[in-house]
């Protein structure tokens, strides 16, 4: 019998199928936020893709954004807050709240914030009775490896921090009356920023488009190399030493706080005896008063009051800068979430998307229930589980 060849079944590589999403947008109530996670003109790109929206009657009102903005593309506004807790994925501005522990759905997503300062035990326990599967702007990364909604606020909050610091030092009451530019004839106002990452780099740039004079300090010399290529100029760049510091810090204007910290309390580099040198009427604004402040005089301050005074001097400690230009930030945030929101429902759902994307898995803290971070599991004493284990357990 002559030998022949059969051709054999192969398995076909199918690509997933598309999912539709119903997407809820709350209206925020804590945290003093006034962000919106998703904006109508991405919400209309999502309805226009085949997925819903249902967005909480006056979510957008902080950014200036209408109910009727979001009916217009096809939102629906939801009068009762659990409607839109009923949707398979919630997108929010601020962390999950107490509030809202009681709304959250068996296996829903969250995606939101983290806030770590303020995150509770209780929180997560709530999480992970219920399935939920979470994921924080905090560690959302995209595919270069960098935090896009973090950058993103980052640039927005070192911008902002030099027009509410020319805001403060012109009030002629508790200011110095001075124009933070300066005039032809006249010396520049001195700034002096802490921190060479993105806020520090962005406050430098709008305070030298101001026609500010500016001195930076940071013990990272990478980052302050970094910092010298990116302006294309030279720049008055110092590591922290506690001697040059005070020295810059008794005659200058404005003084930003912008060290970040990778976890835990950011180190505090100003003391109080070097905080009552200073000029009077000058400005403090900590940027990093997030994760404590880098200002022993520091304290948290609300946007509805904005400034207290220690030793004469002005302090802006507000929490969450970014949400004063709510507009902005939320169109940030928007530019990140949607694109991320579309993707998910075309590869048929976050965990097909996560098994080949590993960057979006870095900002996965909950999944289905068990904590993945290893950082929240050994703070709060909760099992740890690793979610590439996980992922290869329910793929068998």
């Amino acid at each position: 019998m002559p030998f022949s060849y059969e051709p054999m079944e192969g398995m076909l590589d199918l690509p997933p199928r598309p999912s539709s999403l119903l997407v809820g947008i709350p209206r925020e109530h804590a945290f003093q936020e006034s962000r919106v996670a998703i904006t109508p003109d991405a919400a209309g790109v999502l309805i226009s893709n085949g997925h819903g929206v249902v967005v909480e009657h006056r979510a957008g009102e902080g950014a200036q954004f209408s109910d009727q903005e979001y009916s217009e593309v096809g939102a629906r506004i939801a009068h009762d807050r659990k409607e839109v807790f009923e949707c398979a994925i919630v997108a929010k501005s601020a962390p999950v709240s107490e509030e809202e522990l009681s709304l959250l759905q068996h296996s829903q997503t969250i995606i939101s914030p983290i806030h770590l300062p303020v995150m509770r035990r209780h929180i997560l326990e709530h999480m992970m009775e219920k399935r939920i599967t979470a994921l924080s702007f905090e560690n959302l990364k995209d595919e270069s490896g960098h935090n896009p909604i973090v950058r993103s606020m980052s640039e927005i909050a070192g911008s902002a921090v030099m027009l509410i610091a020319g805001q403060y030092l012109g009030d002629a009451r508790q200011g110095r009356g001075v124009l933070l530019g300066g005039i032809s004839g006249i010396p520049p106002a001195k700034v002096v920023i802490i921190g060479a990452g993105i806020v520090g780099e962005y406050a430098a740039r709008t305070a030298l488009a101001l026609g500010a004079s500016v001195k930076i300090f940071d013990n990272d010399i990478y980052r302050l190399k970094r910092l010298q290529n990116n302006m294309g100029a030279r720049l008055w760049t110092s590591v922290i030493e506690p001697r040059i510091l005070a020295k810059q810090l008794r005659t200058c204007d404005v003084a930003v706080g912008a060290l970040s910290s990778s976890g835990g309390r950011t180190p505090v580099v100003v003391t109080e005896e070097m905080v009552s040198r200073m000029r009077p009427g000058s400005v403090i604004i900590d940027v990093s008063i997030d994760r404590g402040g880098c200002f022993e005089t520091s304290e948290i301050t609300s946007h509805e009051q904005p400034v207290i005074l220690r030793h004469g001097v002005q302090h802006y400690c507000v929490p969450n800068i970014p949400s004063r230009f709510a507009q902005t930030a939320s169109q940030a945030v928007s530019n990140v979430l949607m694109p991320l929101l579309i993707r998910i429902a075309d590869e048929g759902g976050l965990e097909n998307l996560i098994r080949h994307l590993y960057n979006i898995r870095a900002g996965i803290y909950v999944f289905r229930g068990a904590v993945t971070s290893p950082y929240l599991s050994e703070r709060f004493d909760l099992k740890y589980t690793d979610l590439n284990l996980l992922l290869a357990s329910s793929h068998q």
